[in-house]
């Protein structure tokens, strides 16, 4: 079945054509009851086809996303429209939404061309926001088209003048940006930024782009300019006001509308010295007076669900539905109440966004055996109904397995490019900020300087080191400079001083050091590839049942995870695999299906968590994924008395416990397995030295799997790669909801009403407050604001016992609210807990915030955070920038992690061991990362060759150099007048570090001349050292000079490399030989130079000549 086809069943309905009747009859009011779910959105639907244009006002923001998302869904190209309100959360806070102005102009600008959609979408807090009067509107609109003649400068004044905002790049609504003869402008009208390019003063075209990326996807002739009309001096009328007379409103629960209405309109503003609005007349200023606003909506024709008692005598239409049942997860119930309706003539439909997820549902039915059948719909609706007049039983599958049902918006799409900007101004160099240059040390980012040197122009950043120091570095030795990364909060690092030893005896002494570890854990890899362990089966038609009956659909990470497990299990060689992935990704589900492989050939498993708490956690999750398997599993607690745990060391002894999970005691020498096949440890970091002793000598015989939710650095898996077998699932499941993140000052009545708020739908509080000392009178203060909460407190000063209890009794609904310290940040799952304040949130790391609010978004519910710290100047610029990052990034998944500097170095010190922190705070993670890389491949080059053999790295793939440095006096650059911007300039000059290939070349070229226009000759031959760059590293050459026409190529440094036993270096050596008089081979100090004396003018010249050097 089809939407279409759903849609035409209901076409029949009585009710229906009574409620179109009475409509096209001119009733004024009409009371609709008995629909239920996302039938209003079908009854909608087809109201807007019968001419007449339709204002849906919803119960509130979410009921209106997720009726406009059904609309847009039913009614495919036709026009649905949504008006939103112009702040986040409720006006009274007074903070803008800049993504949702842009929908409410587009709206407008619509209305203006006469373009009425069939359908628009509101709710109060957004009716009640007025907007501006034609005059206004036109006073800040600008109509541009192709072959426009236009003055620049005055262009670039006008767009002043309309309260555009002059930027390096363009990411939000209302900024613009120059580059040469090309103008980037955000206007309010549309989700896109618009580009002109200019030839002299005409418009020569306009192009649509991506904000994310910088690049155009679409060319038009014309484009709309308004500026933001969203202010608290202009007049303002309703939406109403300007819709066609015969409108026809929608008005769900109207008896609430008056008192919704009201509330927003005399609520004052909350912090009046972060607020838009100062006083309550500011606010009012900008909102209609409910009761005329009311009367514009009463006085067209209205359709609605709990009249209001104003409205009198309205004609009742009945449609008589029921709402979908709820099965709890339960197979069982679901299958029974399918074949019910079945038996009774029904139509049983379920629908789903994903095709994947109905094929698991029918294979699970067919196992079954009780001939239960549906038909499918793709995409899902938000909610199912049961419709005993259609005989209609429709189903949506995020009910039946009680998961969030996510609504998409395209302000979603506006709101993620503050996410990109904001991650644009983590990565980006500002003046001062501390960086560090892999030959000199740790210095201060001083900008960028053109200097001119034997007559050529060269561009240079300026590094300031200790003692007022500096030294010009050219931009095609950019990739030596990085920013300094170290732990959020950390004092910032001293300037190291030019000209000793000091830096350099640091990276020796590092790099010995890494070096050590790297051996150990490439040893132990080569160790296990020598070992017999024991090869598990093929997967049993158990396995294939078991994988089936999980609810959801796997991502593709935790497949490809749950794939390379399986393939370690089947390989006669000890697994040792590793997977991260953030909370909530899958790893535990990972885990079982590895653990049931286990058990079902004989084997016993072990599953070794940091927490009693967590013990417990996971034994419950466990034990309700296997019941329907015959499987045993028992946990070891402290918890339990003394004789349980005697009772359980002996049936595991005996054989009669598949699966015992527990602290570092089921470790213990007195801890007897009677056939232990998989050892899997949760967060192995957070054991102590002797617990991992213990664990090496375990896994060097057995399949071990380990899980951590803190990332390893995705640059260091791909050094470690050879060293330690990684999955990573970076991939959220569908539809986990982005946890709302709000950042506001500490008030307690703002605080009550969104305790309350959580208390009300029977969920749960997280409220974390750092300081002991003071923790008992922030629980008073709750108390007095929340009269009878239930309140209990957890911190690292009372006994493991006491806070496993109070831990276990939070997870149980014993209490309300937890307040507790960062205790909690990680190992405790409780998701009927959906709301996290966060107290002080300025003194956290940006990964500890992270992972504070891993805790809340687990379950069903929308989940909200909530980040308290004094007003935002007073924060220092750092704990300014974790705040934006935190807010921008409530998306889960791969954005927040390059944000999060603290969390690589966590992973980093996770993985290498705890006294490899030191080194990076030293050093700076980029060049303790490199450090870490030309350890490795040193290793792997040198005494590892045969490890890679037997993973079968073939030796003509082999990187052998890690990075080649090219001096030019050639004049390659991005002058100024091409790429205005310092930062831009920085920026494009590091990404020009990561092209790996000519594709990568190519691409680049096109978004600069997208971007920028034209390549001028300095940026071309910019690119052509990218590509000798690239031959360069591919063909083992380290250093090249290239001056006054004369090449010279630097080869691999260490003389025993296999590089000198490569099919490479024999072609260079068999090419050379042969070229003639003009190229020496030279071998001085112990270093082998190739140098070619003439006719290499250009860096051109230089590329044709090492082609050919290496060309068989």
């Amino acid at each position: 079945m089809t939407l279409e086809t759903l849609v035409q069943r209901f076409e029949d309905s009585s009710a229906l054509r009574t409620l179109l009747k009475q409509l096209s009859q001119g009733e004024k009011s009409i009371a609709i009851d008995g629909l239920q779910g996302s039938s209003i959105a079908i009854v909608l639907y087809l109201l807007s086809h019968h001419q007449k244009p339709l204002l849906a006002i919803a119960r509130d923001s979410d009921e209106a996303a997720y009726l406009l998302n059904d609309l847009e869904k039913l009614s495919g190209t036709e026009t649905v429209s949504f008006f939103p309100s112009a702040y986040k959360r409720a006006i009274r806070y007074g903070h803008k939404d800049l993504a949702n102005e842009v929908i409410r102009s587009e709206l407008m600008e619509l209305l203006r061309a006469g373009e009425q959609p069939k359908i628009i979408v509101t709710y109060p807090e957004a009716v009640i926001e007025g907007v501006v009067d034609e005059k206004t509107y036109d006073t800040g609109r600008l109509e541009l088209k192709v072959g426009d003649q236009i003055d620049r400068t005055a262009l670039r004044e006008k767009l002043w003048s309309m309260g555009f905002e002059e930027k390096d790049y363009v990411y939000l609504p209302g900024d613009f940006a120059v580059r040469g003869g090309i103008i980037d402008i955000y206007s309010f009208s549309s989700e896109c930024p618009a580009r002109l390019d200019f030839f002299d003063n005409e418009v020569e075209s306009i192009r649509l782009f991506d904000p994310e990326s910088q690049l155009s996807q679409s060319t038009i002739e014309q484009v709309t300019i308004l500026t933001s009309f969203e202010q608290n001096d202009v007049a303002v009328q309703s939406i109403i006001s300007i819709l066609p007379s015969d409108l026809v409103i929608y008005i769900d629960q109207a008896a609430f509308l008056e008192s919704s209405l009201d509330q927003t309109y005399t609520t004052p503003p909350i912090h009046p010295e972060d607020n838009e609005f100062a006083t309550i007349e500011a606010l009012q200023k900008r909102l209609l007076a409910p009761r005329q606003l009311l009367d514009e909506i009463y006085a067209h024709q209205c359709v609605m669900t709990n009249p209001a008692k104003e409205v009198t005598n309205p004609f009742n239409v009945r449609f008589g539905q029921l709402p979908e049942p709820l099965f709890h997860k339960n197979f069982e119930l679901l299958s029974d109440a399918l074949l019910k309706y079945q038996a009774n003539g029904y139509h049983t439909i379920i629908m789903s966004d994903q095709v994947g997820q109905l094929e698991r549902l029918q294979s699970i039915f067919q196992d079954q055996a009780k001939g239960v059948t549906f038909e499918s719909i793709v995409p899902t609706l938000h909610t199912g109904f049961i419709d005993d007049q259609q005989k209609l039983a429709l189903f949506t599958d995020h009910t039946i397995f009680e998961r969030y049902h996510n609504f998409k918006l395209k302000s979603d799409k506006i709101r993620k490019n503050r996410a990109v900007m904001t991650l644009k101004d983590i990565q980006s160099f500002e003046f001062g900020d501390y960086v560090v240059h892999q030959n000199y040390g740790i210095a201060t980012f001083g900008g960028l300087f053109t200097i001119e040197q034997n007559g050529k122009q060269k561009e240079t950043v300026r590094l300031n080191f200790q003692g007022g120091d500096s030294v010009y570095v050219s931009i095609h030795s950019l990739h030596h400079i990085s920013k300094y990364k170290s732990k959020d909060n950390e004092e910032p690092p001293r300037l190291s001083k030019l000209g000793g030893s000091a830096w350099d005896n640091l990276k020796e002494r590092t790099k010995k050091k890494v070096k050590d570890i790297a051996r150990n854990l490439i040893k132990l890899y080569a160790e296990r590839l020598k070992v017999k362990g024991f090869a598990f089966s093929k997967d049993s038609y158990l396995q294939k049942e078991l994988e089936a009956s999980f609810m959801y659909e796997d991502t593709p990470d935790q497949e490809q995870a749950t794939n390379d497990v399986k393939a370690d299990m089947e390989r006669p060689i000890p697994m040792d695999r590793l997977i991260c992935g953030d909370v909530g990704f899958g790893k535990t589900e990972v885990a079982i299906r590895a653990a049931f492989k286990a058990v079902t050939d004989g084997k016993q498993v072990a599953v070794l968590v940091p927490t009693t708490v967590l013990a417990y956690q996971h034994y419950m999750t466990f034990s309700k994924r296997l019941k329907d398997f015959p499987v045993t599993i028992e946990y070891l607690s402290q918890a339990r008395s003394a004789k349980d745990r005697r009772e359980v060391l002996e049936r595991l002894e005996e054989g009669k416990i598949d699966i015992i999970i527990g602290t570092h005691t089921i470790t213990g020498k007195n801890v007897v397995y009677k056939d232990l096949g998989l050892l899997i440890i949760d967060e192995e970091q957070k054991f102590g030295v002797s617990i991992k002793e213990r664990l090496r000598e375990m896994r060097a015989h057995i399949d071990t799997l380990t899980m951590t939710a803190t990332p390893i650095p995705r640059t260091l898996q791909f050094s470690l790669m050879g060293a330690r077998d990684l999955s990573n699932i970076a991939t959220p499941p569908p539809n986990r909801y982005p946890i709302r993140t709000e950042h506001m000052l500490y008030d307690i009545e703002v605080l009550a009403e969104a305790i309350n708020a959580e208390l009300a739908r029977d969920g749960q509080v997280f409220f974390i407050h750092n300081r002991i000392h003071n923790i008992g009178d922030i629980a008073r203060e709750i108390e007095r604001a929340v009269p009878g909460i239930r309140i209990s407190i957890a911190h690292g000063q009372m006994s493991p016992k006491e806070l496993e209890q109070t831990l276990l009794g939070f997870i149980h609904h014993e209490s309300d609210l937890l307040l507790a310290t960062t205790i909690v940040e990680n190992g405790i799952d409780v998701p009927n807990a959906n709301t996290i304040i966060i107290n002080d949130a300025h003194r956290f790391g940006l990964s500890d915030l992270h992972q504070l609010r891993g805790r809340v978004g687990r379950g069903d519910k929308k989940a909200y955070c909530l980040l308290l710290t004094p007003p935002i100047e007073d924060l220092t610029p750092n704990a300014k920038r974790r705040m934006q990052s935190i807010t921008s990034f409530s998306e889960l998944g791969s954005g927040i992690h390059i944000a999060m500097q603290d969390l690589d170095i966590r992973g980093a010190g996770n993985l290498l061991g705890s006294e490899q922190s030191g080194f990076i705070a030293d050093l700076g993670f980029e060049t303790y990362k490199r450090i870490l890389e030309e350890a490795v491949m040193e290793l792997k080059d040198s005494e590892f060759d045969e490890v890679l053999t037997l993973q079968g790295e073939p030796i003509q793939k082999r990187s052998y150099v890690y990075e080649t440095t090219i001096e030019t006096d050639a004049e390659a650059y991005f002058p100024q007048t091409y790429v205005p911007g310092d930062n831009e300039r920085i920026n494009l000059y590091r990404e020009l570090e990561s092209l790996q290939n000519p594709q990568d070349i190519l691409h680049y070229r096109q978004r600069l001349e997208d971007r920028f226009g034209p390549l001028p000759k300095e940026a071309e031959e910019l690119l052509k050292v990218v590509e000798l760059r690239m031959l360069c590293k591919e063909s083992g050459i380290e250093r090249v000079t290239h001056r006054q026409g004369f090449l010279k190529l630097y080869l691999v440094s260490d003389n025993n490399s296999s590089y000198y036993r490569s099919p490479i270096f024999s072609t260079i050596l068999s090419n050379a030989t042969a070229w003639g008089r003009d190229l020496q081979f030279k071998e001085e100090s112990g270093k082998r130079t190739i140098s070619i004396k003439k006719g290499i003018d250009t860096i051109g010249k230089a590329y044709a000549a090492l082609t050919k050097l290496t060309t068989k």
